[in-house]
């Protein structure tokens, strides 16, 4: 095979592998947070606002760190902070830039306002096993 061709489709497998492993991310659905807690998954709940100069610079650290195959179990569930005020009541969250984490129905760490990579990685990494 032609090492250039080779080098290209090892190039491809690993974008879609990596495309594969990536957590996903969705808006937040009460019926899919119970599927996942029931399913004992790790959930990310991010609490965000377009406005918000914090949650833009959490974006791209979340993006980053989900990506990662430690991460890929996790499903991410993004609460808007301006049109979802019920469901930031039931969280009990009072400010953008929250996160929380939970395993199944337990609540395992929250976050607010935290732009730091690694500190963000250690809050995901209390609901794994």
């Amino acid at each position: 095979m032609n090492v250039g061709i080779r080098s290209l489709l090892l190039a491809l497998l690993a974008v879609l592998s990596s495309t594969v492993l990536a957590a996903e991310t969705k808006p937040f659905d009460q019926t899919t947070l119970e599927a996942l807690q029931a399913a004992n998954k790790p959930v990310l709940i991010d609490v965000y606002a377009d406005w918000c100069p914090t949650c833009k610079q959490q974006e791209p650290i979340l993006s980053e760190l989900l990506a990662r195959p430690e991460f890929k179990d996790y499903t991410a569930l993004r609460v808007n902070f301006d049109s979802q005020k019920a469901v930031r009541r039931a969280l009990g969250v009072a400010q953008q830039s929250t996160l929380i984490v939970y395993r199944g129905k337990h609540e395992m760490a929250r976050s607010k306002g935290d732009t730091n990579k690694d500190s963000i990685a250690a809050t995901l990494r209390k609901a794994l096993f």
